[in-house]
């Protein structure tokens, strides 16, 4: 590839970054659903998955929009596109129903059309994969909203005549989060396989759920408004990090199959 090919595909890219941004300001849920179709979503999904599925699910956590595309991902792995809803594993052993017609549901998110049910049928291993992956997507997009929200509260605020930004605390709890976010979105984009799919959505769950940790002390009484975007996006956070796994589960898992194996194998070439 020359330098020009790679600087329009880059581009390219930026162009449809921008795109989806303001199709995902705009609308959420079925609308949501509908105007990704007008995008293209499918064939991005069938053509270009490396690049459309951390793009859009990145932008999902970063807006706060929901749409059903973890469906179209899993029944992507599968080979096939699917309309009903579909059961998918939940932590705790739970299993919720999520709705293609945007139906909102009873969750901790109430804008999410999840709703409990008392069985499921197991994901096929690429479809766990694949979902686990872009979950973890979502979980860094929102991971890193609760973080500029934080950080725009404590450059905006002061305390006792001093920003908020010049207390050592408040620093070290963002810096936290940032190295926490940092650290798993490395973990997320050089790993492979199942195994590393299931160790980057332990991290992104654990980078999230620190995200929701931290910025929400920093932000103080209002971080626990509901009036306050923060509380979105932190009820985002126990719904994504729970699915498919949780972080505590997952990383269990792992520990599990580093015993069984006597060993860990490389997940990336550093």
């Amino acid at each position: 590839m020359t330098v020009a090919e790679s600087d329009a595909d880059a581009a390219e890219l930026d162009l449809l970054t921008d795109t989806m941004r303001k199709t995902l300001n705009s609308a959420t849920g079925a609308e949501l659903d509908a105007a990704l179709r007008g995008l293209g979503w499918p064939d991005l999904l069938d053509d270009l998955p490396e690049h459309a599925v951390p793009l859009l699910f990145r932008l999902l956590g970063e807006t706060g929009a929901h749409a059903c595309v973890l469906l179209d991902v899993l029944d992507h792995a599968d080979g096939g596109a699917g309309s009903a809803p579909r059961a998918l594993p939940f932590a705790g052993g739970k299993w919720v129903l999520w709705e293609r017609d945007g139906t909102a549901g009873g969750s901790v998110d109430e804008e999410l059309p999840l709703r409990e049910t008392s069985t499921g049928t197991a994901l096929s291993a690429p479809a766990l994969a694949q979902g686990r992956r872009a979950l973890a997507w979502w979980l860094l997009g929102t991971g890193r909203t609760m973080l500029t929200l934080a950080r725009e509260h404590v450059t905006q605020r002061s305390q006792f005549g001093r920003p908020l930004s010049s207390f050592q605390a408040v620093r070290h709890r963002l810096a936290e989060t940032f190295v926490a976010l940092d650290g798993a979105e490395a973990a997320l984009r050089h790993t492979e396989g199942e195994l590393g799919a299931l160790l980057g959505k332990a991290a992104a769950g654990q980078a999230a759920l620190t995200a929701a940790r931290h910025c929400q002390q920093v932000l103080g009484g209002i971080g626990f408004t509901a009036e306050h975007d923060l509380q979105r996006h932190v009820r985002r956070t126990l719904v994504l990090d729970g699915l498919l796994g949780s972080a505590r589960e997952l990383t269990r898992e792992a520990g599990a199959f580093v015993r069984a194996n006597g060993a860990a194998p490389r997940l990336a070439n550093l």
